[in-house]
C-alpha cells in the first residue's frame, strides 16, 4: 500500500512517513497542493494524508480536485489541520474527506487512522447478491449504484451509508447507530457528520434532494430507507 503524505512542514512529512513506512506502507511526499496532485497522478496512492493549510492551493481544494478526477475519485483521503472546530470538519466531509486529525497528533494514532479508512475502504463484500428496490439498484462487489439504469457516482463513505441503509429498509437508524453501523469502529467523527453525509447522498440520489424519495428524515429519530422510492 502507497500512502501519499502533504504537508508543507517537511520534518512533519519525514515522521509522519517514518512512522508508515515502520508500519510496512510504501510513502510518497509533496510539500505543496500543486506537488500533491502531480504526486497523485503519477504515483496513484491508496491513500492520502492532506494538510488543510498549504501555501499554495488550500487542502480543501486539493481535495476537491482530486474527488473530480476519475483516477483518485475513489482514493480515501485523511485530511490533518490545526483546526479541530466543526464548521473546517463538516467543510472536509462535504467535500469528500474520509477522516481528519487535528494537530498536533500521535504518528501512532495517525497509522491507526491509516489502517481503519483502508479497511473500510476494502472491498469486502465481493460476491454478495445485488440489491434492488424498485429502480434502485445497488452492486456490493463492486460498490456500484444505479438509479433507473444510470450510474450514480457516490463517495466511499456515501456509499457505505447507502449500502447499509438500503439493506435494512423500513427501518429507523439514529444518527448514533448508523455511526456505529456504517462507520469503522476505529473511527471517532461527531454524530452530525451523519448529516453531511445524507446530505450529500440526497444531492447525488434523489431527483429532487429537498423532497427525498428513498432516505428519509424521522423527526426526532433518525433516517430510515423507504424502498419504494
Amino acid at each position: 500500500m502507497r500512502i501519499l503524505v502533504v504537508d508543507d512542514e517537511e520534518d512533519l512529512v519525514d515522521l509522519v512517513a517514518y512512522n508508515l513506512e515502520a508500519a510496512g506502507f510504501e510513502t510518497a511526499q509533496a510539500l505543496t497542493g500543486h506537488e500533491a496532485l502531480r504526486a497523485a497522478a503519477e504515483v496513484r496512492p491508496d491513500l492520502v494524508v492532506l494538510d488543510v493549510m498549504l501555501p499554495d492551493l488550500q487542502g480543501f481544494e486539493v481535495l476537491r480536485i482530486l474527488r473530480s478526477r476519475d483516477a483518485t475519485r475513489e482514493v480515501p483521503v485523511i485530511l490533518l489541520t490545526a483546526r479541530g472546530g466543526e464548521p473546517d470538519r463538516l467543510a472536509g466531509f462535504e467535500l469528500g474527506a474520509d477522516d481528519y486529525v487535528v494537530k498536533p497528533f500521535s504518528p501512532r494514532e495517525l497509522v491507526a487512522r491509516v489502517r481503519a479508512v483502508l479497511k473500510r475502504a476494502a472491498n469486502p463484500e465481493a460476491g454478495a447478491r445485488p440489491i434492488r428496490h424498485g429502480e434502485l439498484e445497488i452492486d456490493p462487489g463492486a460498490r456500484r449504484v444505479w438509479r433507473g439504469g444510470q450510474e450514480v457516482e457516490l463517495a466511499p463513505q456515501e456509499y457505505r451509508l447507502l449500502e447499509f441503509l438500503a439493506s435494512h429498509p423500513n427501518r429507523v437508524y439514529s444518527r448514533e447507530a448508523l455511526l456505529q453501523h456504517a462507520w469503522d469502529p476505529d473511527v471517532v467523527v461527531d454524530p452530525r457528520t451523519v448529516d453531511v453525509h445524507v446530505r450529500r447522498l440526497r444531492a447525488r440520489l434523489e431527483p429532487d434532494p429537498t423532497r427525498p424519495r428513498w432516505i428519509e428524515t424521522v423527526r426526532g429519530a433518525g433516517y430510515r430507507f423507504n424502498p419504494r422510492g
